[in-house]
Formats: structure tokens, sequence, C-alpha cells
């Protein structure tokens, strides 16, 4: 839809224009009588306007139709959708401006003082600005992420000029990484002084996951461990060591030197009446409940079917 609309747009833009020129050659409060001689001047700035006008949406949908089609990625659409509007929204405005004035460095310059006293009128429209800009240059997130900023948490939906829109997650009224159905609109000013913790980036979206299971400390622990590791090993442990892969690419090209397991590990912490065994996994956000879910089923069962050697706290019944 919007190659067609870009072509009429110009087409309509082609026809203010050759519209300028005749009135301009033929005078046309000259050739009309009485109509008087402001006529052609009312004509030809109206016309000239319309011309911008045109030109500039036409242009816009055009280009943002080649985008389209050479780019699959939403993302990046959604990114190059509000950078060509507020590009081609300046320049329109400019022109239009100078074709009103007929002055057209005195447009620049009077938008540059008229810029002076908005910084002080609308301080945090501007910063939420400045915070778009530093979204779409250093990208601590973009649609389709999820993220979790000051107090609320979601998915990106949608990024405009001056503000983030997400789908919350937990909030007030669900819990374990499930939505909320509550919509968030958060200023983009908050990058700027707020921390923002993204789940999903690009280049690695997934994040460690822990589950605890309590057992009795008469438990035989390395039975216990091995089996824990064994059931998520089975589930997910060759998809587990194909994407630490990639977290190994990305921690080469930092001086940061950690080591990390390439498949499901367990850590056992001593508590005050039981023992907790904690998986360690890595797994998508969007799938953390999911797979919790289904990791917690076969565990249980597999501790269940050893009671000699997998023993619950007295206060827990099989």
């Amino acid at each position: 839809m919007s190659r067609p609309l870009g072509y009429l747009s110009v087409v309509l833009s082609l026809s203010c224009a050759l519209g300028y020129v005749v009135v301009q050659q033929f005078r046309v409060d000259a050739v009309l009588q009485g109509v008087g001689p402001g006529l052609t001047l009312v004509l030809s700035e109206g016309l000239s306007l319309a011309a911008i006008g045109f030109a500039t949406y036409g242009c816009y949908r055009l280009v943002l139709a080649a985008f389209d089609r050479r780019t699959p990625d939403k993302r990046r659409r959604h990114d190059a959708r509000n950078i060509f509007r507020l590009a081609f929204g300046v320049a329109g405005t400019i022109a239009v401006l100078g074709v009103i004035t007929q002055q057209w460095v005195g447009v620049l310059f009077s938008l540059g003082v008229v810029g002076f006293a908005v910084t002080f009128a609308l301080q945090q429209p501007l910063f939420s600005l400045i915070g778009w800009l530093y979204i779409m240059v250093k990208r601590p997130y973009q649609v389709g992420d999820r993220v979790a900023i000051e107090d609320s948490k979601g998915d990106v939906v949608e990024v405009s000029f001056l503000v983030t829109t997400l789908w919350e997650i937990n909030g007030g009224l669900v819990s374990s990484n499930q939505p909320s159905g509550r919509i968030v609109t958060l200023p983009n000013s908050v990058v700027l002084s707020s921390h923002v913790m993204n789940y999903t980036r690009e280049d690695f979206p997934f994040v460690w996951n822990e589950l605890s299971v309590q057992v009795a400390y008469e438990t035989d622990l390395d039975y216990a461990t091995e089996l824990m590791a064994t059931i998520a090993d089975d589930y997910m442990g060759d998809e587990m060591a194909a994407r630490i892969g990639r977290y190994r690419e990305r921690l080469s090209e930092t001086p940061v030197e950690l080591e990390v397991q390439d498949r499901p590990s367990v850590n056992v912490v001593q508590q005050e009446s039981w023992v907790e065994f904690r998986l360690r996994y890595l797994v998508h956000p969007r799938r953390g409940q999911r797979v919790r879910n289904e990791l917690y089923k076969r565990i249980l069962t597999a501790f269940n079917e050893e009671p000699d050697r997998v023993k619950f706290p007295v206060s827990r019944n099989r």
C-alpha cells in the first residue's frame, strides 16, 4: 500500500508544481478582471505548499516501501519508519516555512532561536526525544525484546519518538513471567537515568534460570544431583551446548574471563532443615516457565521412583 500512495502523492505534487508554473506564467489576476492583484500570490503559495506536502509524503512512502522490501526484519522496519518520519517531517516543515516567509536563511536562524526557548518550556519531551535517539544509536532494546525498566517488565511492542510501549508480564496481576494483559507506557527519557535489563538481546536472546528442589539430609546427595543433571541434560543438553557456543563467542570479544558450563549443572545449598538442589540451565526467557514445568515433572517423578535414596523433608508428603 505504501508504494501506490507514494506514486499518487508524487503525481499530485507534480500536478501542483505544474499549476504553479501556469499561474506564474499567465498571471491569473490579470486575466480575470476584478479579482484583485493578490490572486496570483495566493494561488502560487497554495500550490507551492501543496506540492511540498505531496512531495514530502510521497517520497516518505516510496523510501519506506523500498526499505521494507529489502529488509524482512520487523524490528528494523519499525525503527526505520520512525527515522524516516522524523527526517521527512523536519525537511517538509522547513520547506513550508521557507515558502511562507520567502526567507530561507531567516527561517533556519529563527528555528535555532526558537529551539533555545522551547528547550526550557518542553524539557521532558525533549529529554524523551533525546532518549529515542539514544535507543536508536546504542540499542539498549528494540521492538520485540523483553525488558525490565524501573518497576516495569514486559515485551517492547513500540518505540515512538517520545514513549516506549510494553506488553506487561508479571506485575500485580500474575506471576511466573506470564502476560498480565496490561499496557505499560514509559517515557523514553527513562533510559538516560534508569537501569535497563534486556532479556532477549538480538545477539544472544537467552538467560540462565535456576530450578530449586528441597530434599532431606538423609538423601544420597551424589546420586540425586547426578540424576537431576542427567534428566536436564537429556531434555535440553544439546540445545544448551549450542547456545553456550554463541555465548563464548561473545565473551571472547571482551576482556572478561568466565568459566561457563555448557551443560546443565546442579549446585547444593545447605538450609536449616533441608538440602536445596539448584539446577542451573540456559533457556529463552519466553520459554522459561514451560521448561521449568517440564523439568519439575521429570525430576519429581524420578525422585519418587527412588524413595530409599531420595527423601523429602518431614514436612513434605509424597
